[in-house]
């Protein structure tokens, strides 16, 4: 190879090393925050919840958040700890169905998991538009949904829809609910999504 063909191709490649940075770096400027008030229920069956990120084509992009319990499991004496979404099918089930975590390590798993608050209050997170592998996602658009577990059966969803290059402010969330129960539906209220 020539001195002129080795510049060249040294040339192209700061090239398109400096454009994909230009566009990493224009996407990931973006957050999008997450916050919602959190009460502590009583009793079993109750408490978990996940926060995801899925593209227009139905796919978990991001998972930025789920409850110990649901990944971990609890052990129980000699036992080794099974996966709580195993143990109780009803734990955060459209995040289990979506997300597909029985095709995840428990270091995939361990990444995302958190354990479950023990006291009342605000929980915020932050998705930085990085995937699960932590590359930056093409602009389009997106949905954040927030899924509790109110009471085994009882499951609320909260969803917003937006697009990457609109401008920042707070997003419009729908709320869905699973089989009501009035003693833990203010496990999860107060859902605020805000593009910044």
């Amino acid at each position: 190879m020539s001195t002129k063909q080795l510049i060249t191709r040294i040339a192209m490649a700061i090239v398109i090393l400096c454009g994909t940075a230009t566009t990493a770096k224009a996407q990931l400027g973006r957050l999008l925050e997450i916050s919602f008030d959190y009460q502590v229920q009583p009793g079993p069956g109750s408490n978990q919840f996940a926060v995801w990120i899925e593209n227009t084509n139905g796919e978990v992009v991001k998972t930025i958040f789920v409850t110990s319990y649901t990944t971990k499991g609890r052990a129980r004496g000699e036992e080794k700890p099974k996966r709580g979404y195993l143990v109780r099918p009803n734990c955060v089930p459209k995040w289990v169905k979506i997300a597909k975590p029985d095709t995840k390590l428990d270091v995939q798993l361990d990444a995302v998991t958190g354990a479950t608050p023990k006291e009342n209050g605000t929980q915020t997170f932050v998705w930085d538009f990085r995937d699960d592998l932590g590359k930056p996602v093409p602009k389009g658009n997106y949905r954040v949904y927030v899924e509790g577990t109110l009471f085994f059966e009882s499951d609320v969803v909260y969803s917003a829809m937006f697009n990457s290059n609109e401008k920042g402010g707070n997003l419009a969330v729908n709320r869905s609910l699973a089989k009501p129960d009035p003693k833990h539906n203010d496990m999860i209220t107060n859902v605020k999504v805000v593009l910044k």
